[in-house]
């Protein structure tokens, strides 16, 4: 049921991709969510009005996760007040794969009532008892890694605001468990927020917050209130009395050492103020200007830029100025004796074209490369369109998984092309190497991180009727698109060249270094890799240290920019390597722009030793398993761009010259 269940889901946001064009000329709200109307439990005459109009708040809660671990927890992990009757809502797949697990809470509040010290559970634990040494160590563990709870309020997240430098004020989409003081007497994260928080060795719990829900009355619409923030303090108390505790008191800790019966009582309290000032479609506005972002990805914009600009002065150079001397000179010569003074990169006309060592690999790639690509390029266009923004949970990679396995018939038209260019005549290969080596790869790297999440109990391992799902989208849908491409592909006669092959291979001379294929490769992927390691450093973060990331108009942008700086960067060595007289040229423009993946994967290696905090073998696994993954399709990515446009310059600048 599970696995029909993510599969319904998938067709349901295929649908919604479709035809949200329609759906939002409709209507100014994103399908799926609009805004909730909230009324007060006992104003007479308003259930007439607002028919859907709701007094019943309900608080969510997601899983935990860790700035210094990979491994994300479910909420009833680590034994808190849960409640087990109520349905839990259904995650869609991009949601599964990030191990997000909203699950319904005890925590529910009536609009517009106020609540103080309200008393939600007491969790009992007795040291003598090896089933609450378990859970009393695994909550230790939780305060001493700093897992933060994230709540959610009318599909916003509960914020907890606090001051930061110059006196800017971050808001933070989760709070911790608890915090740790040292056996030094140092604490440890948010235990700096309180001077209480004293005792050597000693762990103390975040057991009471207090929320504040902010909502404005909506004007000239339907009656009723929407909540616009919903912010909180962690707090920590003492009992005296655990089950009708009084929030007051010392703060509630624990002992290292800890020995005999330990009560943990959970309160709340909460407020409802009125702010005519945020309006619903930017309620999510305080969170993000608090992150001090813009200013960099400005100047990431203009770095990028300048690169950009850069390249294509020379690129504009080499064509207006000395390619068009060339093409003009040989042109030009009509005798023999000219003929045989040829030099620079029309030597080598009879063999441009050659097909390339291990073509079936080479064209594989591309058609994976291919796929890709246009899922990239599809999926931030929905984003800047704003239909995968946070408030859309697990949109974005729903929508990247749903055009992967669609676009296989592209990847299996251009690699078949390609391969009965390349002279290849082993279509079977072709088209079950399409289907399953780039995928397979990646499939294999993610079941093996998959074990491990297993293995460790966490929230993103995936559920097996999940994983049967994915591979019945690979197997039944992606792998037969992939095949019907493949057969119009080889279907269509052969790509033609403007110049004809000679059946003896030239001698390639003596190269110098800088023309050599090596040195040229990796000078290759440093300019495009310039134009995006800032970008860079903020997807890093939103994906491993949990920070939100939603400047996708940002990203678009950069994008086109890696698209332009990897075909330049590209074309400009194949013009020099042509002019030295070496002609194979097809797998050097795919290694040279696909060696922008190897910085992003040396890149990735130093933002694990100099930002990142993860401690423990099983998250070190992760982290590079999935870096893994992200490098080989960000080299099939690049790599395709640089060969496209090399192939688009190489057969450019052969079709303008009189070959004899």
């Amino acid at each position: 049921m599970r696995a029909l269940y993510n599969m319904l889901t998938l067709w349901r946001v295929l649908t919604l991709l479709l035809f949200g064009g329609l759906q939002t000329a409709l209507s100014f709200y994103l399908p799926g969510l609009a805004p909730v109307s909230f009324c007060e439990k006992n104003e007479a005459g308003k259930e007439q009005e607002v028919p859907d109009c709701r007094s019943e708040i309900e608080l969510f809660v997601n899983r935990l996760d860790s700035v210094e671990s990979v491994l994300p927890y479910e909420y009833t992990a680590f034994d808190f007040c849960s409640i087990e009757s109520e349905k839990r809502p259904s995650e869609n797949l991009g949601q599964v794969l990030f191990g997000e697990r909203i699950e319904p809470s005890p925590y529910k509040f009536e609009f517009k009532k106020k609540e103080e010290c309200k008393h939600v559970c007491t969790k009992t634990y007795d040291a003598a008892n090896n089933d609450d040494k378990v859970k009393l160590g695994f909550l230790k563990k939780g305060m001493l890694l700093n897992y933060q709870h994230h709540w959610i309020v009318d599909n916003m997240p509960v914020t907890w605001c606090y001051d930061v430098e110059d006196g800017q004020k971050f808001c933070n989409p989760g709070f911790p468990i608890g915090c740790y003081v040292t056996e030094a007497g140092r604490p440890q994260d948010a235990c700096v927020v309180n001077a209480e928080f004293n005792d050597k060795d000693t762990f103390y719990i975040f057991n009471h917050v207090d929320i504040t829900i902010y909502y404005h009355n909506v004007e000239n619409e339907a009656a009723g209130a929407r909540l616009v923030a919903a912010k909180m303090e962690p707090k920590s108390y003492k009992a005296t009395k655990a089950d009708a505790p009084d929030c007051s008191g010392p703060p509630m800790d624990l002992s290292n050492k800890f020995s005999g019966k330990l009560q943990v009582p959970y309160t709340y309290s909460v407020q409802f103020i009125e702010d005519q000032h945020i309006r619903w479609a930017s309620r999510w506005d305080y969170i993000l200007e608090s992150m001090p972002h813009t200013n960099i990805q400005w100047f990431s914009i203009m770095n990028s830029l300048v690169i950009v600009l850069f390249l294509s002065g020379m690129v504009a150079m080499i064509m207006l100025r000395t390619l068009h001397k060339d093409i003009a000179r040989y042109n030009q010569m009509d005798s023999v004796e000219d003929a045989q003074e040829e030099f620079g990169w029309k030597l080598v006309h009879g063999d441009v074209f050659r097909p390339p060592r291990k073509g079936m690999l080479l064209s594989v790639f591309l058609g994976s490369g291919t796929q890709i690509f246009i899922m990239t390029f599809v999926t931030l266009f929905f984003a800047c369109l704003g239909f995968l923004s946070p408030a859309n949970r697990g949109a974005l990679m729903t929508c990247a998984v749903v055009l992967w396995v669609l676009l296989g018939t592209p990847a299996g038209y251009v690699a078949a092309r390609l391969y009965k260019s390349f002279g290849g005549e082993k279509w079977k290969t072709n088209v079950l190497l399409t289907a399953f080596l780039c995928p397979g790869i990646v499939f294999a790297d993610f079941f093996v991180m998959n074990l491990i999440l297993w293995g460790e109990g966490s929230s993103a391992a995936m559920p097996f009727g999940t994983l049967v799902a994915i591979l019945a989208l690979w197997f039944c849908i992606s792998v037969p698109l992939t095949f019907i491409g493949a057969y119009f592909g080889f279907k269509k006669s052969g790509i033609e060249h403007p110049v004809r092959t000679n059946q003896i291979p030239r001698q390639i001379p003596e190269q110098s270094f800088y023309t050599r294929p090596l040195p040229g490769i990796v000078m290759g992927g440093i300019l495009p890799f310039g134009c995006i390691f800032i970008q860079l450093f903020f997807i890093l973060n939103s994906i491993w240290s949990h920070q939100m990331y939603y400047m996708f108009g940002f990203l678009f942008l950069v994008f086109i920019i890696l698209v332009i700086t990897c075909s330049e960067a590209t074309v400009l060595l194949c013009y020099f390597h042509l002019c030295a007289e070496d002609y194979h040229w097809q797998w050097r423009s795919f290694l040279t722009s696909g060696f922008t993946a190897v910085y992003f994967l040396v890149y990735a290696v130093h933002y694990f030793f100099s930002k990142l905090q993860i401690t423990g073998l099983a998250s070190t696994i992760l982290y590079f398993g999935y870096t893994t993954i992200m490098a080989l399709i960000f080299f099939l990515f690049t790599g395709t761009i640089g060969f496209f446009a090399c192939f688009w310059f190489v057969t450019k600048i052969y079709s303008v010259v009189k070959v004899d």
